[in-house]
């Protein structure tokens, strides 16, 4: 009987030894998160607007380009200028006319239009001084969102 003991007490004290010293398996690494999908590429910004051309003529069509290309006036003309853009989008236009003499600059006209294009287009601004325009010099400036775009230096006759 002695023995049966001192062998249940030899095999508990294997196993138990065998247990206690038994390492445990590493957990399984996790999946690997999913591959992010690719986004689609952002859609590119319209161009914007651009100033392609700045005409100044005394007469303009139906379409608003100058008919007439000129930079001499007679005093009782109507000064016009088309401005062609490029592009799509919104942007504000504004022509500055000044007259010039003996070195002192008057402001004739301050003009301003918001556009809002898809495509190339063409603007007009214009002045005209029923009773007639001084002899001398005349410029239009061109801003396009506040930035020159373009000036014409204009003489009346």
């Amino acid at each position: 009987m002695e023995t049966r003991i001192l062998c249940t007490l030899l095999v508990s004290t294997t196993l138990v030894l065998a247990a206690c010293g038994k390492k445990e398996e590493p957990a399984p690494a996790p999946a690997p998160a999913p591959a992010p999908t690719a986004e689609p590429a952002p859609t590119p910004a319209p161009a914007g607007i651009a100033v392609s051309s700045v005409t100044a003529g005394s007469a303009i069509g139906a379409d608003k380009k100058v008919t007439v290309a000129t930079d001499s006036f007679a005093p009782s003309d109507t000064m016009y200028v088309s401005v062609d853009t490029t592009g799509s989008g919104t942007a504000k236009l504004d022509a500055k006319w000044t007259y010039s003499k003996g070195g002192n600059v008057a402001v004739v006209k301050d003009d301003s239009m918001t556009i809002n294009t898809t495509g190339p287009a063409t603007h007009e601004f214009h002045v005209s001084k029923p009773d007639g325009w001084p002899a001398g010099n005349y410029e239009v400036d061109v801003l396009l969102d506040g930035r020159s775009a373009g000036s014409k230096k204009l003489t009346v006759k």
